[in-house]
């Protein structure tokens, strides 16, 4: 039993240290671009997006700080802009170096509303 528990720990910590999930709303028929990476992430149903973490330039408030966005529709920039971060703690104990690498996520308490252009 206490064997099965810590490899469901372990293996949550893993997934955990890896990735980071926002909530956002997008306009209907557009690709949201984050940090400036070639494929666009992908918006379930719930309009949540799960991705890599960022490195520490994604650091802060917009306008000048955050993680950079685009949104395209029909292959054209519609919006862009950025989006406030939040320090992710797991970074300090995930191994190796992932507090110099991948500090950076979403912050779980905002919706990123990109059709209204809040980020409540």
């Amino acid at each position: 039993m206490i064997k099965k528990t810590s490899l469901l720990l372990a293996s949550l910590i893993l997934v955990t240290g890896c990735t980071t999930t926002g909530t956002f709303k997008v306009p209907e028929g557009s690709k949201l671009y984050i940090y400036e990476r070639p494929q666009p992430v992908q918006v379930d149903a719930g309009g949540k997006v799960t991705t890599k973490p960022f490195f520490w330039t994604a650091a802060g408030m917009p306008p000048g700080g955050g993680i950079p966005y685009r949104l395209e529709k029909d292959g054209q920039t519609v919006k862009e802009g950025r989006l406030r971060t939040k320090f992710r703690v797991v970074s300090i104990f995930w191994p190796p170096f992932a507090a110099i690498y991948w500090p950076m996520g979403f912050n779980p308490n905002v919706t990123y509303d990109l059709v209204n252009d809040t980020q409540e």
